[in-house]
């Protein structure tokens, strides 16, 4: 780690961060620093010098180079990535590329993401196929379950099986390396929604041995928003198309993709600068910081209200969920209204879940955090 960065409050200014506001929820919606908005203001202002010149002499370089940088972090190769929007339009393409029939199945697990779950359903029931659910017990003793689990539910009817590198309400760092083996000796496809994972857990993509994975940026690799990625094994590229054809069409999975129409492609573009300043903030040393203080947090907050952790902290990287002292019943609806109290009445932003009967904070911790800000939680409670 370079030993002249200093976490926690002193940081916090190289983000445009209301300073009046604890924010524990990076892994909502991500937070771009100021050295990536002004490079991203930069190419906004060089792409609007000649918009014309940009889109069709100068765009399609500055994109595959940005994706090579990207796909070199991932430890991929950059023919082998495209950007897309966020994870789930990366989901959705898969899904709606694929050829399902009556009898043929899609595995997800009771962990997917909401938007995932839904466009697994969606494309089941637009095809005759049946999606198949592995239902994984919160609170989670041990990760052996999780296998357990999915091997219970896996036939050679799947066709494909989508699984969370870290799923996002429940935070849990799932084994995606075995659940990919799995699959594939059930014959199945693989898709990994790793839209938490990038800057958050190290990655080598390729390695997972899954056909397809698609992440975001904008969480924890420090890009804007509207930088998400499409990762595709050689010889499952053919197989995919993006969910806006256009003039890309026929020419190769990377031509379809890095042209969907004229779009803001900026984001894109300061990919790199997301991962500099990454690494300028210690890159591996911050992730391990970073998991380190959620789990700190997690217990201090855990002993103080006498509640638990969703799991133990090694299955969690930086978002820990923890119990809270509430008897309040466990509804969507009550989770939504507790989250605006603390952000109106205490100046706390964090997310709130409705799990395992019960109401749970799931901390994020980012290199702007310290310890003070978990406990101004503990004491709005």
């Amino acid at each position: 780690m370079d030993t002249a960065v200093t976490y926690g409050a002193a940081l916090k200014s190289a983000w445009p961060l209301d300073p009046a506001v604890t924010y524990l929820n990076h892994g909502g919606y991500g937070v771009a620093p100021h050295c990536v908005m002004a490079a991203q203001a930069a190419w906004r202002a060089r792409i609007e010098r000649n918009p014309t010149r940009f889109m069709r002499r100068e765009l399609e370089a500055a994109q595959r180079q940005a994706a090579a940088r990207l796909a070199a972090y991932l430890g991929a190769d950059g023919d082998d990535l495209v950007y897309v929007d966020n994870a789930t339009a990366g989901v959705n393409a898969v899904l709606r590329s694929l050829d399902f029939a009556p009898g043929d199945e899609i595995l997800i697990t009771n962990l997917a993401y909401g938007a995932v779950a839904k466009a697994a359903r969606f494309v089941a029931a637009r095809t005759g196929a049946r999606l198949v659910e592995a239902t994984i017990p919160l609170p989670l003793a041990d990760p052996d379950t999780v296998i357990e689990r999915v091997a219970a539910v896996l036939s050679p009817r799947v066709r494909l099986a989508v699984f969370d590198h870290i799923a996002s309400t429940s935070a849990l760092v799932l084994p995606v390396v075995q659940l990919t083996a799995l699959a594939k000796k059930a014959g199945a496809r693989v898709l990994i929604d790793g839209a938490h994972a990038p800057g958050q857990v190290p990655l080598e993509v390729p390695a997972i041995g899954a056909h397809w994975y698609v992440g975001n940026c904008h969480k924890w690799l420090m890009a804007p928003r509207g930088a998400g990625f499409l990762w595709a094994s050689p010889e499952s590229q053919a197989l995919v198309h993006p969910l806006a054809i256009s003039h890309g069409l026929g020419r190769g999975f990377r031509a379809e993709f890095d042209w969907t129409g004229t779009r803001d492609f900026t984001s894109f573009l300061v990919v790199p600068d997301g991962i500099d300043w990454h690494a300028a903030l210690g890159g591996a040393a911050l992730m391990a910081r970073n998991r380190a203080l959620a789990a700190a947090a997690a217990e201090r907050l855990a002993q103080r209200w006498g509640t638990q952790t969703l799991a133990p902290s090694s299955l969690f990287a930086a978002m820990v969920p923890v119990r809270l002292p509430l008897a309040d019943v466990p509804t969507v609806e009550n989770a939504i209204a507790l989250e605006r109290r603390l952000s109106d009445e205490h100046r706390i932003e964090a997310a709130i879940m409705a799990e395992a009967n019960g109401l749970w904070v799931r901390l994020a911790a980012q290199a702007y955090n310290e310890m003070e800000d978990y406990e101004r939680l503990a004491a709005a409670f």
